[in-house]
């Protein structure tokens, strides 16, 4: 491929003003908690095959345990990803759910973690741990010290109002635990993320921090003053970048353009081999779409090594014609 016709259909490194800072971009593998397509999500051996396969960040949502530790997991309740019901069948809530916040790390240690998603890996089959975010971001750290990389973190806070609810200041917590492992500044290897623009707003404006933080959007009706070029224009006042479902950039090519225009990067999810979208042929072609027509800075997927691949043939295209 020549480096022109390269350039039409993706560009390497973009120039972006974001949250009153020139940022140069270049396009980001996001691992998806975890490589999540290959084993089961959010476990420290999913964070390791996402290290292996080329992965720019790692993704680790945070759920808050009873005695005040963050553990990485998509939902604030257990039952979902582990065997919770069974270790505990009691433990329970009125409404049937088990929540991390009810019980203690050690409690949740001895849990079993397992494959939400059929057909990916096999329930039953060998065993995996919750893993807390120090021991998540101590992975990623010592295999950046062991192998010369510098992968980031993209940490999410899960539903900081519940957490407020029972006492836990989420916000504060992340910052000084991401202090403590050396995260500070505009230019650290970490971007918090999260769906509640007060929690966001909180951490810029009332702790002062300087972290990149990325505005997540979903479909959802009570986002839908955020997917408006006024909304986006918002959320630059507080935020680096967007994380959008990616249908709402589907439905709407403009707000990629309205999301750049703000000063935005745009980091949309999510890209699943398995749970392709039915116009694109290949996840190749859905990538190729989203990269090279919507010009997105990075991307949520669960398997990262087909993300790396793209982005390294396109790479190596360029550099192959010059």
């Amino acid at each position: 491929m020549m480096y022109g016709v390269f350039l039409r259909y993706f560009s390497f490194t973009l120039l972006l003003v974001s949250a009153g800072a020139a940022q140069c971009v270049e396009p980001i593998v996001i691992a998806h908690r975890g490589a999540s397509g290959y084993l089961p999500e959010h476990t420290l051996e999913a964070y390791a095959m996402a290290y292996g396969m080329g992965a720019d960040y790692i993704e680790q949502d945070l759920v808050m345990t009873k005695d005040g530790r963050f553990v990485a997991m998509h939902d604030i309740n257990l039952e979902s990803t582990t065997n919770v019901e069974e270790q505990f069948p009691k433990r329970h809530r009125d409404d049937g759910k088990w929540y991390a916040v009810d019980f203690t790390l050690a409690e949740i240690k001895t849990l079993s973690v397992h494959e939400r998603l059929k057909g990916r890996f096999p329930v039953g089959k060998s065993r995996f741990e919750v893993p807390t975010m120090e021991e998540a971001i101590e992975l990623i750290q010592g295999l950046n010290q062991s192998t010369g990389r510098n992968v980031g973190i993209y940490p999410e806070l899960k539903q900081p109002p519940f957490h407020k609810e029972v006492g836990f200041d989420v916000e504060a917590r992340l910052l000084e635990l991401l202090e403590r492992y050396g995260y500070s500044g505009a230019k650290a290897k970490v971007y918090i993320q999260c769906f509640y623009p007060d929690s966001l707003l909180r951490i810029r404006q009332e702790l002062k921090s300087e972290l990149p933080l990325v505005q997540l959007i979903s479909g959802h009706k009570m986002q839908a003053d955020l997917r408006t070029r006024a909304g986006l224009e918002a959320v630059a006042k507080y935020a680096n970048g967007i994380g959008p479902d990616k249908n709402i950039i589907e439905k709407n090519p403009d707000f990629a353009t309205w999301a750049h225009g703000a000063g935005l990067v745009i980091h949309p999810y999510t890209v699943r081999v398995d749970d392709r979208p039915a116009k694109y042929a290949t996840t190749k072609d859905e990538l190729q779409q989203l990269f090279g027509v919507y010009k997105i800075d990075g991307v949520f997927i669960d398997f990262p090594d087909v993300g790396r691949d793209f982005l390294d043939s396109l790479s190596t295209d360029s550099l192959s014609t010059e």
